[in-house]
């Protein structure tokens, strides 16, 4: 009965702890022993069973005194990325080794509001700096997916790769992530889950480690789009203390699922037929576009002509923006400080913290953004990748303004590549990961992954669409209509 608990939707889930079917404490230890014995997928990094079930038993009086928010009773895992008081939060990161935060972020304090139960902290790339969890402190996050008898681990993606393996592999049944070029949908259509971008703005980043602030942006990832739609309502608020955070109302994203996309136009843009792309991502691409034209949608091609120039304009504004929210980890207020020889003074101590503290993808980013920010290649670099992100940005606007209600595009290059493959290689072969997902940040949109097919060994591939600013209601419907159509039932064999 433990397997089949863990297996449940946030949808499901509900419905049964309503109906006092199972409890919240069940769902819960069930959970938690899916986790104890799944340390191979190395996906939960700091276990919390006491809150968790501290909040379960909470979380079972609410529903029986009824009125209960709809993420009441549900055990989700937390990216190690969001705040949590009292709870380690290192974002995967040595020079946070220790810290444990008096303040909870806005969006795992909504959840918990909503009454949702925290099973632990996931892994993920330091930082939130990679595209497949083998930058972490903690080491690599592991895909319960396999590439049919073949026995090598694969990446979960990145930067939320424990998310997406968590919530692929039943340990949990919805996870949080963040978006900064990808790192929610990516990771997501590796697994063969579910994961939406909301547009920037709709959730509090406040409480989240920065890596690039005007990119960030969390969101769900969870086991199907209904349960996308039920996560991102709980975890959506306006925020005070985030100048970026919306003061708009939070619609009932469930509420707009119908299913019924007659009528909606659906854009394919030409650019995104990129060189070299794998037969079966261009066949699930044309699949894609049958399945929602059979549901009624209309198919157009539309042209969004500065895509080209995306990945080196988010190449330098990401990393500019991360070399100066990480200036603040220098080993005076918290987190690890290196051990001073004598005479050594407060340079030397600077310079040794963070030589200690920071994996290699961060100083590499650290010092690209630090030159690009530098007097002489300011404006050669960095106001010019500021100026692209004007273009592209108006290249969806002009889109949107066609009457296009949403853009279809593969989520992803290829399906998860093994673990190693691609580390020593190259820095830029691994950035092209990101390559269809980057365009949505730069340009603040909602975007979603759906999983859609599998590949010939085997391996789950994703859909994406994009959506208009602040319309994720009628996004996750298309979205849904989507997922009905393509109907993926598939499941990772269990070997760990």
């Amino acid at each position: 009965m433990t397997n089949e608990l863990t297996k449940m939707t946030i949808a499901t889930a509900r419905d049964a702890l309503r109906a006092g079917e199972v409890t919240s404490v069940e769902l819960t230890e069930a959970c938690l022993t899916a986790i104890d014995g799944a340390d191979a997928l190395n996906a939960f990094v700091h276990k919390t069973p006491d809150i968790a079930l501290e909040r379960a038993r909470a979380a079972d009086d609410r529903i029986k005194a009824g009125e209960a928010p709809a993420m009441c009773g549900i055990p989700v895992g937390i990216k190690d990325l969001f705040c949590t008081s009292g709870v380690p939060s290192q974002a995967a990161s040595g020079i946070l080794d220790g810290f444990r935060p008096e303040y909870e972020s806005t969006v795992s304090q909504n959840l918990a509001d909503a009454g949702a139960v925290m099973l632990g902290k996931l892994n993920m790339d330091e930082f939130a700096m990679g595209s497949s969890n083998e930058t972490s402190v903690y080491g690599n996050a592991v895909n319960p997916w396999r590439r049919g008898d073949d026995d090598t681990n694969l990446t979960p993606g990145g930067s939320s790769g424990g998310s997406a393996s968590a919530v692929a592999a039943d340990l949990c049944l919805a996870a949080t992530g963040t978006d900064t070029g990808g790192s929610i949908r990516q990771p997501a259509a590796f697994t063969g889950i579910t994961g939406i971008k909301p547009t920037y703005g709709r959730c509090s980043r406040w409480g989240i480690v920065a890596f690039a602030s005007s990119l960030d942006q969390a969101g769900p990832m969870t086991k199907d789009v209904r349960d996308a739609a039920i996560m991102l309502g709980a975890m959506c608020s306006h925020d005070p203390k985030d100048s970026t955070s919306a003061d708009l109302p939070v619609p009932d994203f469930e509420a707009a699922l119908t299913g019924d996309i007659k009528g909606k136009t659906i854009g394919i843009p030409r650019e995104y037929h990129m060189d070299g792309m794998p037969q079966e991502i261009e066949d699930l691409w044309t699949r894609g576009k049958e399945m929602l034209a059979d549901a009624g949608a209309k198919i157009v091609d539309i042209t969004l002509p500065h895509t080209k120039y995306a990945l080196p304009a988010y190449y330098v504004i990401a990393p500019a923006e991360a070399s100066s929210n990480l200036a603040r980890y220098d080993g005076v207020r918290y987190g690890h400080r290196a051990k001073l020889a004598q005479g050594d003074g407060i340079t030397e101590m600077y310079e040794k913290t963070r030589a200690e503290g920071f994996g290699d993808e961060v100083k590499r980013r650290v010092m690209i953004g630090t030159y690009v920010l530098s007097a002489g290649f300011y404006d050669a670099y960095y106001n010019r990748a500021r100026k692209v992100r004007a273009l592209i940005k108006k290249d969806f606007e002009d889109v949107f303004a066609q009457g296009v209600d949403a853009i279809l595009t593969p989520a992803t290059p290829s399906a998860a590549f093994g673990l190693g493959e691609m580390k020593d290689a190259d820095p830029v072969r691994m950035y092209l990961n990101d390559v269809f997902t980057v365009t949505v940040n730069l340009a603040g949109l909602p975007g979603i992954a759906v999983p859609a097919g599998l590949d010939k060994q085997g391996l789950p591939l994703g859909l994406q669409l994009i959506g208009r600013p602040w319309e994720e209601a009628d996004l996750l419907n298309t979205a849904y209509a989507l997922e009905q159509a393509a109907g993926f039932v598939a499941k990772p064999a269990k070997w760990w």
